[in-house]
């Protein structure tokens, strides 16, 4: 294997365990920030208040830490990937709804107890008595709000738009939480170095979520001012189409990755959904391919051309720098041939290195079999169409199929991309037939 392919890997690698070492020990902070202001614990009403203490600043810190997630910052996107910072910024939320409701439960305990009173009434004194802790109270029942429309169950029967936009009320819960934390939190009271660092962590993160989430794209969409320049059917129901613009090689684009596209008109402007670059880009040209899947999807087939858009990005780590041997599959299910087709042409390979499998319950799903077949024979690449219902003899992921259909796929990286239950049953047939966890390298987007 040359140098050039293995330089990638150990930047792929360590940026997850990094990234994670660098939040725990903000953590470890926050704990020492409590420490460092709280007195010999004895009595058990105060050990309840110190519990309470302790839940409501981490509660605060992780808020602090799902902002930048999701503030898009490229050393983390392209790090990290998408999938695994919006597994992140999940789990996280989860964190921050139970650790506010402990925090909630716990001071409520421990006042009542230290003043030998019952609970129903130490929830009256503080709700009448400090009208930081109405602000509070708001906050975390609208963080409630948001973790509870961002459970799977509830995700799966609301518009992608609804979802989206109510996550918007979590800025709100944010600024009135940060207030609350101020006015009555026992460790900023009286010290000046912990209301600073507190407002660093809240005014550094609120900087690098506007810059990143608002300045960068404003910027990049007067730079490279983007239009359509076409839409083009591919296959019954799955269409392209082409974004043309200034300057776009500045954008550092890669195969493999998304942008976030909005366009502006006025069905549209409001909405900002992500497609997967499906071909290289170029300085003119910008091309992503969308299955008809719903409102959204449906109206894109009527862009006129000259229609201008806003984008984001580009985002995303399914790219060649993930890449560590010589030999790779591919692996697409569906639509989610897009971002393979795109490292399916640019990818570095000698002949017979390197080999697309696509996956489809019906011929008509097939999308770029010309542009596929092409780009196979002139780099000397294979490409395989398997057609057929899951489960039948054309699915590759039953039982360890896949050994016949690459030679020595132990010694590949694999790309994965597909529909939700096609990526869980390839990447089962994957382990199944001793391909490590390291050498498959899966994206995902869906909200």
């Amino acid at each position: 294997m040359s140098s050039a392919l293995r330089q990638p890997a150990p930047a792929v690698v360590r940026a997850p365990a990094a990234a994670l070492g660098a939040i725990i020990a903000g953590g470890l902070l926050v704990v020492l920030l409590w420490w460092h202001d709280t007195p010999p614990i004895h009595l058990f009403g105060d050990w309840l208040t110190n519990g309470g203490r302790i839940t409501g600043l981490l509660a605060g810190y992780v808020i602090v830490v799902l902002l930048i997630l999701m503030a898009r910052v490229p050393a983390l996107e392209h790090g990290l990937g998408a999938d695994r910072l919006a597994r992140w910024h999940s789990m996280g939320g989860r964190y921050v709804v139970n650790l506010s409701v402990a925090h909630t439960l716990l001071i409520i305990w421990g006042y009542a107890v230290s003043a030998h009173e019952g609970l129903v009434h130490q929830t009256g004194q503080l709700l009448t008595g400090y009208p930081d802790v109405l602000m509070a109270t708001a906050s975390l029942g609208l963080l409630v709000l948001v973790g509870v429309v961002s459970m799977r169950a509830a995700r799966r029967r609301m518009r992608y738009e609804t979802w989206y936009h109510l996550h918007f009320y979590t800025y709100l819960a944010v600024a009135l939480s940060f207030s609350h934390e101020f006015a009555t939190g026992a460790d900023f009271s009286s010290n000046l170095k912990a209301r600073v660092f507190w407002s660093a962590l809240y005014i550094g993160a609120a900087v690098v979520l506007l810059w990143y989430r608002f300045v960068v794209p404003v910027r990049n969409a007067a730079r490279h001012r983007m239009v359509v320049s076409g839409v083009f059917p591919e296959t019954p129901g799955i269409f392209s189409v082409e974004i043309s613009g200034h300057h776009l090689t500045e954008l550092r684009a890669e195969p493999g990755q998304f942008f976030r596209w909005r366009f502006l008109r006025r069905e549209q402007w409001w909405q900002s959904h992500p497609y997967s670059l499906s071909a290289p880009p170029t300085d003119r040209v910008l091309r992503f391919t969308v299955k008809v899947l719903g409102d959204h999807s449906e109206a894109l087939q009527h862009l006129r051309k000259g229609t201008r858009v806003f984008a984001e990005g580009p985002y995303g780590a399914l790219t060649e720098r993930r890449r560590t041997r010589r030999k790779v599959l591919l692996l697409a299910g569906g639509i989610g041939v897009t971002p393979l087709r795109a490292l399916f042409e640019t990818m570095r390979a000698r002949h017979g290195e390197l080999t697309l499998i696509y996956r489809a319950n019906t011929e008509l799903e097939i999308a770029f079999r010309s542009e596929l077949d092409a780009i196979a024979k002139w780099r000397g690449a294979q490409v395989r169409y398997l057609i057929g219902p899951p489960g039948g003899e054309q699915d590759p992921f039953v039982g360890r199929r896949l050994e016949s259909l690459v030679k020595d796929i132990r010694s590949h990286d694999v790309y994965l991309c597909g529909p939700p239950r096609m990526m869980e049953a390839a990447y089962g047939a994957l382990r199944r037939v001793g391909v490590d966890r390291h050498h498959i390298h899966t994206e995902s987007f869906e909200f």
